[in-house]
């Protein structure tokens, strides 16, 4: 085992350190929470990370994004992921898809490739999609609900959708998910409930150009550099974790 994660395997053990190494990770979204996803899983020494994101690096992911840097303002979020997992485990397969996924793009992947499939994304459509797809292929999926407007890092959790409260977004979910007959979804998501937002002059700027691009959102949420960041960290780990595990347990 590499040197860089011995001390990960000091942990898991040697046997499960090479269950990592030889499993491949689909992730939807590198922002906020699944950059976080990404960053855990590259530490881990997972072999192989599939990055789906078709948005760029903008100056209004800097408090919250762990790919987000001056630097990075303006590039693929994708491409600025590929380049910080290689920074950490150069033997790491990166493969990078600059789409936003909905049904309508579903078919660009084999479901059946991956150990796991993590959804990070904001749109419902896209996420029923992903969880319908990885359920078919028989691949384990977590979710991720809203971290937009939380700030207490603490009340994240995981469970099983129809076990969710309080959360707008699971809400919502839990009723799409039982009308497609999905009986159970493994999902990331607070117990907190969202603060209303500050009308400041930067929001009601962003919401205007949003507008006049054609966009429908009716609010654009705040977020903050700890509640994303530990919703992605609580997926990492329910993932390593999973893959870990063998027949007697981790």
């Amino acid at each position: 085992m590499l040197e860089e994660f011995c001390r990960t395997e000091i942990v898991y053990g040697t046997k499960a350190m090479e269950r990592l190494a030889n499993s491949r990770v689909l992730i939807f979204g590198v922002g906020g929470v699944g950059g976080y996803v990404v960053e855990a899983l590259a530490r881990s020494g997972v072999g192989a990370l599939d990055l789906v994101d078709n948005d760029t690096v903008a100056r209004s992911n800097i408090n919250r994004q762990i790919i987000a840097t001056q630097a990075s303002i303006g590039r693929y979020k994708v491409e600025v992921a590929e380049e910080r997992v290689h920074s950490i485990n150069p033997d790491c397969q990166v493969r990078t898809y600059k789409t936003f996924y909905l049904p309508e793009t579903k078919d660009q992947f084999d479901f059946t490739q991956y150990d796991y499939v993590v959804d990070a994304i904001d749109t419902v459509t896209g996420k029923l999609s992903i969880i319908e797809e990885a359920k078919a292929a028989g691949v384990p999926v977590i979710s991720s609900m809203g971290a937009g407007n939380k700030i207490h890092p603490a009340e994240f959790q995981v469970a099983d959708i129809y076990e969710t409260s309080i959360c707008p977004l699971a809400k919502v979910m839990r009723k799409e998910c039982k009308k497609r007959g999905i009986d159970s979804l493994k999902v990331v998501y607070s117990k907190e409930a969202p603060r209303e937002p500050h009308m400041t002059e930067a929001l009601v700027k962003e919401m205007e150009a949003a507008k006049a691009a054609g966009s429908t959102r009716r609010s654009i949420p705040g977020s903050t550099a700890f509640a994303p960041s530990v919703a992605g960290l609580i997926a990492a780990a329910e993932i390593v974790n999973d893959l870990c595990a063998d027949k007697k347990g981790i």
